[in-house]
Formats: C-alpha cells, sequence, structure tokens
C-alpha cells in the first residue's frame, strides 16, 4: 500500500503538467481560457457541448460526449436528441483510495438544471457516481478520443469511439454498430489490478413487456420484443467485448427505489464479479467485467463493441395517388413490399446475433480501412478551419437525418427535430447543397437522382420536391420548387461525370429533358432565358419576378442540359438559346453594378395575382398584408437586396464540373459584396424577429440577406434576416473558386467561432432541426481551394489551385481516394485505397504530366 501511495504522488506532478498545459476543468468559465486552436483538441469549457455521433448511414446512432458519456441514444429509426440512458462503463484500481471513478469526465453544468427531470434530481441518471477531474476531445473523423485524467487513478486512459467510415464502401458505412475502445497504460513504477466493467440499465424498454435481457459472447443483449399492435418495439442493442477474462452479470439486482443502481455500483467498487445467467423476465439492467492486470510500462485495450437491430417502423409519409393516377404509374417506380420504411441493414441482417457476429468478424478489417481513411484525410496541408469544417459536419451522414431504405436507397430529413426527423422527403433545395456523398459514397448519391426522375416526377415533367417514405409516387398537389429541380439537372451532369457512366445518363435523360421542359413552360413560358412566373424555392416561398438567385439555377440547368444532349447526340439548341438570352438579360437587367438582385414583378404574367395564388402556398394575405401588397408588391421577395444566395446557381455549376457560367467578373463582385455587406462579426444589435437563436448576440455570422443600398421591404422572405448554416461554406468555398480565399477563410472562421463547442456543438450545425443537411455545403471548401475534380467521363484530373503551387490534400472519386497535390508546381497523386484511370492532368488549364 505505502508503495502504490509514493507512486500516485509522484505520478499527480505527471499529472499537474498536463492539467496545465491543456485538460483545464471543463466548467471553468470562458474568459480564463484561451482561444481554441482550429482542429485541435477540445478541452475546458470547450468541451461543454460536444456529442461526436457514431453510427451507420441510415442505421442509427449514439454520440460520444467529449467526457466519454454516452448521449443522443438514436437506434430506433428515429433522432432522440435527449436520450441520455443509464448506461456507463466504470474503473475499479485495487488498492487505492478513490480508486473506482466512472469513466467520464464531469458532468457538464449544462445538465445539473434545464433538462428534462432535472426539477426532479435527475433521478434515474448516472450523475451522481464519481468521475474523472480532467478530459479532453480530439477528433479525427471517424474516429473521436476522450482523455481522461484524475490524481486518484495511477493510469492514462484514453477512449476512442469510432464507427466504420470508408468511401465508396457504403454498405460497411451503413452498419448498425460502433465502438468505443478504453486504452489503459500504467506509467508507474509498480503492478496494477484493476477491473474494467460496462453497464448499463434496459434502454431498449418499451413498457412493462417482453422486455429481456439476452446472452451474447462476452456480453449482453438489451431486448425489447415487438406485439401484435406495435411490431416496431422489436430491438436490440449488444454490448459485448473480446477479452477472454469478461464475466457478465445478466441481472442486477431487483428491488425497488435506486437499488439495482446501487447494488451494481457496490459490486464495482467492490470488484465483485457477478456472474449470474440470464433470467426469464425483465431485469433492471447488466454489466460486464473485464478484470486485467498492468505491469509497469504496459498497456492494455478493451474494445466495447456495441450492435443494435431494430427492423421495423411506423414510418410512412407522403400522400398516395388517386386510383386512377395510380394505375397510369410503371411498376418499375414502386417500392418495397412493406407499408412502412424499413432500414437497410434489416434486408442485409436477420437478427441481432447476425449483427453481432458481422461486427465481431469484420472488426478489424473495418477498422484498419476507416483508419486509412482518417490519416488520409488529416494528412494534409490545407488550412485548419477547413479540415475541422469539412469532418465535423461528416458526422452528419452518421445521425438520423440521413436514412437508407432496405432496397439501399437514400432517403433523408433535413435534420432532426429533439424526437422525430425534421422536414421530410430529401428535400431537393436543401440537399443541392449537399457536397460529400456524391463524392464519398457515388453510388448512393444516384439513388438520389433516380428517385427524382423516376419516382417523384410525373408525366408533366412536375416534381415533388420531397419524396415519399417508404419511397413511392405520390400525389403533386404542390408547387415543384424551382432551385430543387434545377439543381437536380446540374447534379445528373456531376454524377455523369464522377461515374463516367452514360449508359445510365441514357437511361435518365428523357426524364431530364422532361424535367427541363416543364421548368421552361412554368416559369420562362415566354423564352426570355429567366425564371418570371412565380418560382417556389428553398425560402418556402415563392419568388415573383426574374431574381439573380434562380436565374443562376436556370442557366446552370441549361448549360448541363446541352453538355448531356451534345453527349447523347439530341438537338439542344433550344436550350442554347435560351441559355444565350438569359445570360443576357441576367448580367445586364439583374445586376447593379455590384451585385445581382431581383426584379419584382407580379403584373403581366401568367399566374394570378399573388392573392388567388397564396392559396396553394405555406401563407395567405390578410387586409392588412393586401393593402401592402399594393404599396411593394407580393410578400416574401428580397428586391434590390444583397442575397448570400445570389449566385447559389452559379456556385453548384462549379462544384458540378461545369465552369463559369456567367461574367466571372460580375459573380466574383456579387461574391465580394455579400462578404462586405452581409458578414457580422458581432450581432449584438441586429433585429431577428425569426429564428434567432443559429446566431445572436456576441456570434457572428453571415446573414441571408441586407439591404445596403435601400428599398429594404417591409416583409422579405420570411427567413431573410438568419444566419444559416451550409450557406456560409458555399458561399466561402465560391469565394475560394474565384480567388478569394481569405474572405473566404474569413467566412469559415467566423461559422466555427460558434460551434467550438462552449454554446454548440461542433458536431452539430443545426437550422431546421439538428445535424442539418446544408452543412454538408463544407465539402465544397476542399474544391474551392485546390480546384481538385476527377472526370471520369474524360479520365482527367483537373487542378486548379487558389493556394500556391504547394498543397496536398484529401481526394475521393468512384473507384477510390487519396491524397492529390502540388509540389513545386508538379501535380501528384497518391491512391491510398483503390485506382484511379487518369489520362489527363490538367493544372489552371494547363496539360501537365504526372
Amino acid at each position: 500500500m505505502k508503495t502504490i501511495k509514493f507512486i500516485i504522488a509522484f505520478f499527480s506532478i505527471f499529472l499537474l503538467f498536463v492539467q496545465i498545459t491543456g485538460c483545464q476543468k471543463m466548467n471553468e468559465p470562458i474568459s480564463n481560457q484561451q482561444k481554441r486552436e482550429y482542429n485541435s483538441a477540445y478541452a475546458g469549457p470547450f468541451l461543454n457541448r460536444i456529442a461526436f455521433p457514431i453510427g451507420g448511414i441510415g442505421a442509427g446512432m449514439i454520440c460520444l460526449e467529449g467526457t466519454g458519456a454516452i448521449s443522443h441514444v438514436s437506434v430506433r429509426n428515429q433522432p432522440e436528441i435527449f436520450n441520455e440512458p443509464c448506461t456507463f462503463a466504470a474503473i475499479s484500481v485495487k488498492g487505492v483510495k478513490n480508486g473506482t471513478k466512472v469513466l467520464e469526465g464531469q458532468v457538464p453544468a449544462w445538465k445539473y438544471f434545464g433538462r428534462p427531470g432535472s426539477g426532479n434530481g435527475a433521478a434515474g441518471s448516472s450523475f451522481g457516481l464519481p468521475r474523472f477531474e480532467h478530459a479532453s476531445f480530439l477528433a479525427r473523423f471517424p474516429f473521436g478520443k476522450t482523455t481522461l485524467q484524475d490524481d486518484d487513478i495511477p493510469l492514462q486512459i484514453d477512449i476512442t469511439g469510432w464507427s466504420p467510415f470508408i468511401p465508396g464502401d457504403g454498405d460497411n458505412a451503413s452498419l448498425p454498430v460502433g465502438a468505443l475502445e478504453y486504452h489503459f497504460k500504467n506509467p508507474t513504477g509498480a503492478k496494477i489490478e484493476a477491473v474494467f466493467s460496462y453497464n448499463a440499465k434496459n434502454f431498449m424498454k418499451m413498457g412493462n413487456e417482453g422486455n429481456f435481457i439476452k446472452p451474447v459472447e462476452k456480453g449482453f443483449v438489451l431486448y425489447q420484443e415487438g406485439s401484435e399492435k406495435e411490431p416496431q418495439n422489436l430491438g436490440g442493442f449488444a454490448a459485448f467485448v473480446d477479452d477472454s477474462n469478461t464475466v457478465v452479470d445478466h441481472c442486477w439486482f431487483r428491488g425497488g427505489w435506486w437499488d439495482p443502481l446501487t447494488i451494481a455500483w457496490k459490486n464495482i467498487q467492490e470488484q465483485n464479479l457477478r456472474n449470474t445467467p440470464p433470467i426469464n423476465g425483465p431485469a433492471p439492467g447488466a454489466s460486464l467485467f473485464v478484470p486485467f492486470t498492468l505491469q509497469p510500462g504496459e498497456e492494455k485495450t478493451v474494445k466495447l463493441m456495441f450492435a443494435w437491430y431494430v427492423p421495423r417502423t411506423d414510418l410512412r409519409l407522403g400522400k398516395d395517388p388517386e386510383p386512377a393516377q395510380q394505375a397510369k404509374l410503371s411498376t418499375q417506380t414502386c417500392s418495397v413490399n412493406s407499408p412502412f420504411y424499413v432500414p437497410w441493414y434489416a434486408g442485409k441482417f436477420h437478427s441481432i446475433e447476425e449483427v453481432v457476429s458481422y461486427w465481431r468478424t469484420q472488426y478489424h478489417d473495418l477498422r484498419t480501412k476507416s483508419k486509412i481513411f482518417s490519416d488520409t484525410f488529416y494528412d494534409t496541408t490545407l488550412p485548419p478551419e477547413v479540415v475541422e469544417a469539412v469532418a465535423a459536419n461528416l458526422t452528419i451522414l452518421k445521425t438520423p437525418t440521413v436514412q437508407r431504405q432496405v432496397d439501399g436507397r437514400l432517403w433523408c430529413w433535413e435534420g432532426c427535430s429533439d424526437n422525430r426527423g425534421c422536414c421530410s422527403g430529401s428535400c431537393t433545395h436543401v440537399w443541392n447543397y449537399a457536397q460529400a456523398i456524391p463524392h464519398l459514397f457515388p453510388q448512393l448519391e444516384r439513388t438520389l437522382r433516380e428517385t427524382e426522375f423516376r419516382v417523384s416526377q410525373d408525366e408533366r415533367g412536375h416534381q415533388v420536391f420531397r419524396t415519399a417514405l417508404p419511397i413511392r409516387p405520390q400525389q403533386h398537389t404542390f408547387h415543384a420548387a424551382a432551385d430543387g429541380q434545377l439543381g437536380g439537372i446540374m447534379k445528373m451532369y456531376r454524377e455523369w461525370r464522377i461515374s463516367g457512366n452514360t449508359v445510365w445518363l441514357k437511361k435518365l435523360w428523357p426524364a431530364v429533358k422532361q424535367s427541363l421542359d416543364y421548368c421552361i413552360r412554368t416559369w420562362d413560358p415566354k423564352g426570355k432565358g429567366v425564371l418570371e412566373e412565380p418560382h417556389h424555392n428553398t425560402y418556402d416561398i415563392e419568388f415573383w419576378g426574374p431574381d439573380g438567385m434562380c436565374t443562376s439555377f436556370y442557366l446552370g440547368a441549361l448549360t448541363a442540359a446541352i453538355d448531356m444532349g451534345e453527349a447523347l447526340h439530341d438537338d439542344v439548341s433550344r436550350y442554347r438559346e435560351l441559355l444565350q438570352r438569359g445570360r443576357k438579360f441576367m448580367e445586364t437587367n439583374l445586376y447593379d453594378g455590384e451585385y445581382f438582385y431581383q426584379q419584382v414583378k407580379w403584373k403581366g404574367l401568367q399566374t394570378p395575382d399573388p392573392v388567388a395564388a397564396a392559396q396553394n402556398s405555406y401563407s395567405d394575405y390578410s387586409k392588412e398584408a393586401i393593402e401592402l401588397l399594393q404599396k411593394e408588391g407580393p410578400k416574401y421577395q428580397y428586391g434590390t437586396g444583397c442575397l448570400s444566395d445570389g449566385v447559389l446557381g452559379f456556385w453548384i455549376a462549379r462544384m458540378c464540373g461545369l465552369g463559369e457560367i456567367a461574367d466571372p467578373a460580375k459573380v466574383t463582385s456579387h461574391l465580394l459584396a455579400v462578404h462586405k455587406y452581409n458578414l457580422k462579426h458581432d450581432l449584438t444589435d441586429h433585429v431577428n424577429p425569426q429564428r434567432p437563436s443559429f446566431a445572436l448576440g456576441k456570434d457572428g455570422g453571415l446573414l441571408l440577406c441586407t439591404w445596403p443600398k435601400g428599398g429594404a421591404l417591409t416583409l422579405p422572405f420570411v427567413y431573410s434576416n438568419e444566419v444559416w448554416t451550409g450557406i456560409e461554406y458555399q458561399v466561402a468555398s465560391h469565394l475560394m473558386l474565384e480567388g478569394k480565399v481569405d474572405e473566404g477563410l474569413e467566412i469559415v472562421r467566423v461559422c466555427r467561432d460558434r460551434y467550438d463547442g462552449t454554446a454548440r456543438n461542433p458536431f452539430n450545425e443545426y437550422e431546421c432541426g439538428h445535424w442539418y443537411a446544408r452543412a454538408l455545403a463544407s465539402y465544397g471548401l476542399l474544391q474551392g481551394l485546390t480546384g481538385v475534380r476527377y472526370d471520369a467521363v474524360e479520365k482527367t484530373l483537373y487542378i486548379d489551385s487558389k493556394i500556391g503551387d504547394n498543397f496536398k490534400s484529401f481526394f475521393a472519386a468512384e473507384t477510390g481516394f487519396g491524397s492529390v497535390g502540388l509540389k513545386n508546381g508538379k501535380p501528384f497523386v497518391e491512391m491510398k485505397m483503390g485506382t484511379l484511370d487518369i489520362e489527363h492532368v490538367m493544372v489552371s488549364g494547363k496539360e501537365m504530366a504526372l
């Protein structure tokens, strides 16, 4: 005992150094902390809101908090943002006073009061159990590492959470699994004996019947049966390890009040390794124990693996067509034989046991490949704020924002409400912004195009911009979204160039033409080359009259259609004429000498007046609104405003490889105006009667619109005063593409400063819900800085660096991923997985050899 105490004294000196150099207490005031460096560890108050998603594409998730806690447990095919069940790992060191602690940092102060149940003392949680004094967190997606330190515990400890993520391998990225690897090292000069444990109440329990705890090798399964009335309740969550010394307690002490947790903690403290078999009927909780001994300098890792299986849901969205219309629909567009959504993994696996077996046997291989991706991604010279922004938002793919149907097709929410997805249907005008999936998992992205053009489009060419779930045809009773539908045409071009699959393009080309012809007929019936008739868009309203934003989409779609049509030897002369007219109109009639704007027009159109048209929209006209209409025109326009999305279609065109469509000087001028007028570093005096919590007070942010030259409307479009995640990234990357790197990086920094962990989760950029899809625009920053893209049709690698002749960046294509860059102006490619068939390399317009 004296020897251990002596060693602990010396070990405490070592810990003091670590604490001083960056592992401060989480609940210290931010004023006492230095500003955190981008792409670095989170500690002190920056650890406050960390919750790092772990899970699979469309498979559900858990979150590893910066402290090491598990929260946001959302494994039942829907988000459960505040689901933090009583589940925890613990360490008990033999012969050490206060040597038993939960393997987590201190509970953040914001959890003490204000959350559901906190007014009653947070009963049922593990918050009252001893924890480590200090914690820090480092993200290296898809890995997140928590480091723990405490004077009482003579061990160096870190926790690495992860789940598979290998670009190009969509199936293994869609598994309902995750892992926490607990690593222990003995830095002392004496032997240490300890017991690791993982402990959980049955948080899969739904009601009082049909729940129990099942056995699995070296672990347990929290289980709930389904019923005839509620089959979606069926579900299991397995926790298991691979250590031969594992002991499992399948049933905690049964009793009233808090007896089960009280006795469970007593067993942990006393290192009482209870080996109890499963019982028939409900069990309050279970534990697994791994005893181990470490000699001086020795290390040990306990791999705690999770797998879950919830094969049924009650999710069904969308209005089915009338019987007469349904009969006209092709059977090829029909979905799976289920009235409700079925997750992809339920078709691959038939039980929780099958998931466990697959995860156990494939663990090492999937970890190795995921680590190759992570190491490659972070082996870069790009600015740290960019690396952080891109990686942090890739976590969206591991959240319930993204669903994957049993037949493999993607279907997505816009974001996650607290207990349900928010804004359904792979909304085309929101997912326009997202740039990650088409490069990392292009096969999955193509399923979205196939749904848009084969399922969600009717014989007129009208697309519903919110797809039904399960994926199937539905009624077409609302406006098409101009930006969503036209953006889809540009994305068809992108998918073609990324895949090189002209056969795929040829199959969908008739529907693409049908879609574009509908857009022309509906919004540009006079053939001016601009959208003049009222057109619904991402702001959930209709713009009346031609505007820069949606016209940029129109010109981009026309350009894409011309290139695709010519490749298929189709007549695209009409599209070319409209493009020429539209470009001239936009550059002369929608440009004020500094930025593009909107000509509000509501008379002389084919559409009825705004009051009549509003009957088929999200708003109507009161008596007061009608009076305002006569003075200013329709509600919810932007007129002479400087719109951050004002040339959004041109950015998407660049992301898709379509090049410059309008005068680059005017496009650049618009983007600089957005930076000048809309970027704010302090919003203290900014008025926002809409949804202010995205950015407020001392926060900075990029406003959606300002009116620097006057002409502000009384009721501009409904989100005009807000700061939206994703808009900042598309503007920043577009600025970079035009050579304005400093301005782009400034916007990125302002955004990431809001998500520094003190008040907001750095891995959850939100708008209409948590983990909002538009934040995946951040992936476009890579292309913005480097100009790197691969055209599989031409077998050409393009590089157009805006950061000099020496850089290294991550790059992914259909057939593999690796690093790409310039060294003294000479291009290089290092494939880390897969291959890339390169016949030509173009560096800033000049062909060069690798």
